[in-house]
């Protein structure tokens, strides 16, 4: 084989680890952490959908719609849960709980059109908390 085709054929090779169940489960999970449409707990409902004295954002807009985070299955420990099996099946190390958080490795294991829902969805769980422009892991999720 030469070495145009070992380069064509690397391009097409796709990584293993991606189909790894608890890989493929944290996807899952990242889809199913945000329902349609705004928020519609009683404090959103009570005003009106006014966010703006909420210490962490009820509704997001991913794709030009608005969606909601979805509380009962994304407490912090739900996301830490989901994140740390994936962590280690694809990197093959436990997920550090504490310092920065490596978004990078994240989004390579996460379908890429989910990568805008990582950080909210970090921040929103309290898991991390941005820090000079760094997702840092919060002792307490640990």
């Amino acid at each position: 084989m030469n070495t145009d085709e070992k380069m064509t054929g690397d391009l097409f090779e796709v990584d293993k680890r991606l189909s790894l169940k608890p890989v493929v489960d944290f996807s899952a999970y990242l889809r199913s952490a945000f329902g349609d449409g705004p928020c519609t707990c009683v404090r959103c409902t009570a005003a009106g959908g006014d966010e703006s004295g909420y210490a962490f954002q009820h509704t997001f807009t991913f794709d030009a719609k608005p969606t909601h985070r979805r509380f009962a299955s994304t407490a912090s420990s739900d996301v830490l849960m989901a994140l740390k099996k994936a962590w280690l099946s694809y990197t093959k190390a436990e997920l550090p709980l504490s310092g920065v958080l490596d978004l990078d490795t994240v989004k390579a294991f996460v379908d890429p059109p989910l990568h805008r829902r990582l950080a909210p969805l970090f921040l929103a769980s309290e898991l991390v908390k941005e820090v000079e422009g760094q997702l840092q892991i919060q002792p307490q999720a640990a």
